[in-house]
């Protein structure tokens, strides 16, 4: 199975919070919005997650696997310094954000409330999709179901345009 990285606009919102310098509160993953991969359209569907193994997914800038995650939500850790919920519009995130520690978190918390940074993305992989106008230059892909979530990531270039970022 091939994994693949999806890019978006998202929300995204900070919050300060007593014990974690600040919380960062996103959704990287928009059920039922098209979106133009180029090749095709694409559209998570609504149900993609249901299945879906997010027992160990990284907060990420830009999906930059190579430097140390900057938040991480472990099913079996309620110490976890990111939650996940799944709603009717897809996934939401909440980070925990130290920025007193970790310059790099400080620099995506002044991106994110400046409206500089305006996208979430995800590394996810699939196990079933349909396609529909598959003989047209341009087909639509529906991502029935996804298998995992591996990180989502603050983005500077989302796909998925329709969401927003916001700052409380």
């Amino acid at each position: 199975m091939k994994v693949e990285t999806r890019s978006f606009n998202c929300e995204v919102r900070t919050e300060e919070t007593e014990n974690a310098g600040v919380q960062l509160i996103g959704r990287p993953i928009v059920f039922e919005s098209r979106t133009n991969m180029g090749y095709c359209d694409e559209i998570i569907c609504r149900n993609a997650l249901d299945d879906a193994d997010l027992t160990d997914v990284r907060f990420l800038v830009n999906h930059d696997t190579k430097s140390i995650p900057l938040a991480r939500a472990r099913a079996d850790n309620p110490n976890s310094t990111m939650k996940i919920s799944i709603d009717e519009k897809g996934m939401t995130i909440r980070v925990n954000l130290d920025t007193a520690n970790n310059p790099v978190a400080g620099t995506l918390y002044s991106a994110v409330k400046r409206g500089d940074v305006t996208g979430m993305s995800f590394m996810f992989r699939i196990r079933g999709d349909e396609w529909k106008d598959i003989e047209s230059d341009h087909p639509t892909r529906y991502v029935q179901d996804i298998s995992a979530v591996y990180e989502v990531s603050a983005v500077t270039f989302p796909a998925y345009p329709e969401t927003e970022i916001q700052v409380n």
